[in-house]
């Protein structure tokens, strides 16, 4: 017969073995629950979101204040951006926008590396496609619980749309001074044009002004915002972005040209990029100033 030595770690390690079932249970019902309360992002394929989580958020801090709520927004279509702003905003935001498929393990391996020497939490090395969730569909929490979520939603992002509908969603949604979101607003803000009008100095303003929008005056540039901005305007000719993407329902036009296949070809430069645009390695995120989250 088993001694009671026996029987007690016998005991011991069912306990263990319960309680380990138990828990795993219990992760895999909250990872259920989490996957299948996550938001459906392919109606966003061709209808524009009227406003954001981000947009909610800061509607809710102007009420908190007694203020209120200010949002200045006009959607833009992608054919009608300047290509320079679009190369720009890559330079500045995501140069790898092309290379990745919503996450860039390089660069966040990197980040997590230089936070754990720091002793710091990860700040992360978010894309475009990681941007455009968190304003989107979540809070700035760094929980990990958020971040996980952030991760299968940019994954779902790039898995339903085409690399132009995601930038050009990015572009018209995301933060660009207090209570102005999308280019067309901050470029009729800032500069009293459309868009479409955007020249590379300006672009580059824009675009290096997304690491602080609240802070960062593109028609007022500091000496900062300065430096990003020729450290922009040098990589701008490197960056290729994505062309066309399909008409969107919520914002047809009847007599605009067909929408491309789905894997665009790349844009030609245009010859009125400054001369200093020499094909030189682009910044990697957070090479600069941490960006405020979400952008």
């Amino acid at each position: 017969m088993p001694s009671k030595a026996v029987k007690s770690t016998r005991k011991v390690l069912q306990r263990i073995g319960q309680v380990l079932v138990g828990t795993a249970a219990v992760g895999f019902g909250v990872a259920a629950y989490g996957y299948m309360t996550l938001p459906d992002v392919r109606p966003l394929a061709d209808t524009n979101p009227t406003t954001t989580a981000f947009i909610e958020l800061r509607a809710d801090e102007a009420l908190a204040e007694g203020k209120t709520p200010r949002q200045v927004q006009q959607w833009i279509n992608y054919r009608r951006i300047s290509p320079h702003l679009k190369r720009a905003v890559l330079v500045a935001e995501d140069a790898a926008f092309w290379q990745h498929d919503g996450i860039d393990y390089d660069e966040l391996q990197k980040s997590i590396e230089l936070d754990w020497a720091r002793g710091q939490l990860a700040r992360g090395a978010s894309t475009i496609t990681q941007q455009l969730a968190k304003n989107l569909f979540l809070s700035p929490s760094r929980n990990p619980a958020r971040k996980l979520r952030e991760l299968v939603i940019t994954r779902r992002l790039e898995a339903e749309l085409t690399k132009a509908r995601i930038l050009e969603l990015y572009l018209n949604v995301i933060e660009w001074g207090d209570g102005i979101y999308g280019v067309e607003a901050a470029s009729e803000h800032y500069f009293g044009q459309s868009a479409s009008a955007l020249t590379p100095p300006s672009s580059a303003l824009l675009a290096a002004a997304i690491i602080n929008p609240r802070l960062l005056n593109p028609a007022h540039p500091t000496p900062r915002l300065l430096r990003r901005q020729q450290m922009i305007l040098k990589r701008m000719g490197a960056i290729t972005p994505p062309v066309e993407v399909a008409r969107p329902k919520a914002d047809p036009e009847p007599d605009a040209p067909p929408a491309a296949p789905s894997e665009p070809a790349p844009e030609t430069l245009s010859s009125d990029l400054p001369a200093s645009s020499a094909e030189v390695p682009a910044p990697s995120p957070g090479s600069e100033e941490a960006p405020t989250d979400p952008k």
